[in-house]
């Protein structure tokens, strides 16, 4: 791999854009100058912004689109009329072998059926993914599905174990991450049929790269005590998007209860509570199992959390995500 990072980067989709790209990768430069970013998009109005930002301007080329996907479009129709987008260019610059990784804030739906129909899987695997991180009280935990695959056999699911445990070893320095399987109880006998077949396999495989901790539980998730959580797509979505909810209500919660006083007696801890449950921070969900990486910034991110989905960017490509996913794949006969 050349010592500079390729990211294409779709420049026109999520809430505020380009301007929070542009401000995002201008954070992001300033931290690390190893990345090399292809905008896809109006090539007037980026023109404009990156005039106006002289850190950026050597660092960017910036490729002309006629059209933009938007976020209330359904999946299938964006694919339909999708081959002049600027989400279609960026992830078909990967198909080109032009960039290494495609970064997205754009409709989360179309980007998953683009990134389908130009890219193949890795040999082996049956369905990708849709991964993130997520904070728990010590560091963060990789947890997937998170919504591309409502139903999913043994085989999807012991998948999922292998490319999580090689996506977290890509950001993070561990040899042997912690697998778990999210379930209603820890013992082998709950849980439906496909999670304890899953359970079974993960178990008795013997030539891994992870460590199999069995079945979590899901007031579990953010102890700290595994790395890895495997779901199917549906209940990792509700998961998701319950952690989500009661993270906001607590910092709301914690403003409309305490007084400016209280506020200032216990302003450093505060402070720390907020950080730990900023999502910015957490920003940069990896659609896993494709031959290429494709990454999805949380659309209503603002450039600072866009500046984190570059940095797991780079992680990811000079980490050898790809190489990672195929020596860990586990072989499972297909339903």
């Amino acid at each position: 791999m050349s010592d500079i990072v390729k990211i294409a980067i779709d420049a026109m989709g999520g809430e505020n854009s380009p301007n929070k790209i542009i401000d995002g990768i201008e954070i992001s430069l300033k931290k690390n100058k190893k990345n090399f970013f292809y905008l896809y998009g109006d090539k007037e109005v980026l023109q404009e912004l990156i005039e106006k930002k002289k850190l950026i301007k050597d660092y960017c080329e910036i490729i002309g689109t006629k059209d933009v996907i938007s976020d209330n479009e359904s999946p299938l129709a964006a694919a339909k009329r999708s081959k002049d987008t600027s989400m279609w260019k960026a992830i078909e610059s990967l198909k080109e072998k032009k960039t290494h990784i495609s970064l997205s804030a754009g409709n989360t739906g179309a980007l998953l059926v683009i990134s389908r129909l130009q890219l193949n899987t890795i040999d082996g695997i049956g369905k990708p993914a849709l991964a993130a991180l997520w904070p728990n009280r010590n560091t963060m935990n990789v947890v997937l599905d998170l919504g591309a695959n409502i139903e999913c056999s043994e085989k999807n699911l012991t998948d999922f174990a292998c490319m999580g445990s090689a996506l977290f070893k890509s950001l993070f320095d561990s040899n042997l991450p912690r697998v778990a399987l999210l379930n209603v109880g820890l013992e082998e006998n709950k849980g439906h049929d496909i999670l304890k077949k899953t359970f079974s396999i993960l178990k008795n495989e013997t030539n891994k790269n992870f460590i199999f901790s069995g079945y979590i539980e899901g007031n579990h998730i953010m102890d700290g005590d595994t790395d890895v959580i495997v779901t199917d797509g549906f209940t990792g979505n509700v998961a998701l998007k319950t952690a989500e909810g009661t993270a906001n209500f607590i910092t709301q919660s914690l403003k409309s209860s305490l007084n400016k006083i209280s506020i200032l007696l216990s302003y450093t801890g505060l402070k720390k509570f907020k950080d730990k449950l900023d999502p910015r921070k957490y920003n940069g969900a990896i659609f896993l199992g494709l031959e290429k990486p494709v990454v999805k910034s949380h659309g209503g991110t603002d450039h600072i959390g866009f500046a984190h989905s570059i940095d797991v960017c780079n992680k990811i490509v000079r980490a050898q995500l790809i190489e990672k996913i195929k020596t860990n794949l586990i072989t499972v006969d297909a339903n």
